[in-house]
């Protein structure tokens, strides 16, 4: 069998100064991909856990529309928590921290 050459990292920085960590950060949080940031999970389901409470107690509230205020809490957790990462992140690389 031939023997082929295997590729060497000789370098881990990318020609931008960004490890590959960090230049998959920068890509998944302004083009497209999963965000695998633990911290950011934690923020995210956390607010969208106490929007649905909010929720669950302004439905019971108002005339017992626990499932609507509900959904209506994990709906405008989704989005809150979404913008808020989004606002959030974006500063963190203005800044030039792409953790």
């Amino acid at each position: 069998m031939k023997d082929v050459p295997h590729p060497t990292k000789t370098n881990p920085q990318s020609k931008g100064g960004l490890t590959a960590k960090e230049t998959y950060n920068v890509v998944s949080d302004t083009v497209v991909g999963v965000n695998v940031r633990a911290k950011d999970n934690l923020i995210q389901g956390s607010i969208i856990l106490v929007t649905v409470i909010i929720g669950l107690v302004i439905g019971h509230m108002y005339g017992g529309f626990l499932l609507l205020g509900g959904l209506g809490g994990l709906i405008v957790g989704f989005l809150g928590s979404g913008i808020f990462l989004m606002i959030y992140r974006a500063a963190k690389h203005a800044s030039g921290d792409h953790d």
